[in-house]
């Protein structure tokens, strides 16, 4: 079992900045894949980002690339989203993913957070 907690989500302006973290529990985290989804309303859940176990490899959403930056801490079992030039368009509520090394390749993920609200609006 993996427990994910997000944090780091809230209100901010087109074009601004906003940093999301992922704190894991539970399993070894250090040989799980990560990813980052978000939901807007009345849409399906969507790819956002994800992070192989070592770190190495790094795959994003055409729509957020060049914008947003996944990053791990194997020593802090966290994993953050860094995302810069916000767009209302990226209002969303964000989840942290997490699954097996194969995960990162497949694209599925096993264990989700509660996900944090995230809003670009002037």
């Amino acid at each position: 079992q993996v427990q994910l907690v997000e944090s780091g989500g809230g209100l901010v302006q087109p074009g601004g900045s906003l940093r999301l973290s992922c704190a894991a529990s539970g399993r070894t985290f250090s040989g799980s894949s990560m990813g980052w989804f978000r939901q807007a309303p009345g849409k399906e859940r969507e790819f956002v980002a994800g992070i192989s176990w070592s770190g190495d490899n790094t795959r994003y959403a055409d729509s957020v690339k060049g914008r947003f930056t996944i990053s791990r801490d194997n020593a802090k079992n966290t994993v953050v989203l860094q995302m810069n030039s916000l767009k209302p368009e990226d209002t969303a509520v964000y989840y942290c993913a997490a699954g097996d090394s194969g995960s990162y390749y497949r694209g599925k993920y096993d264990y989700w957070g509660q996900g944090t609200q995230v809003t670009v609006s002037s």
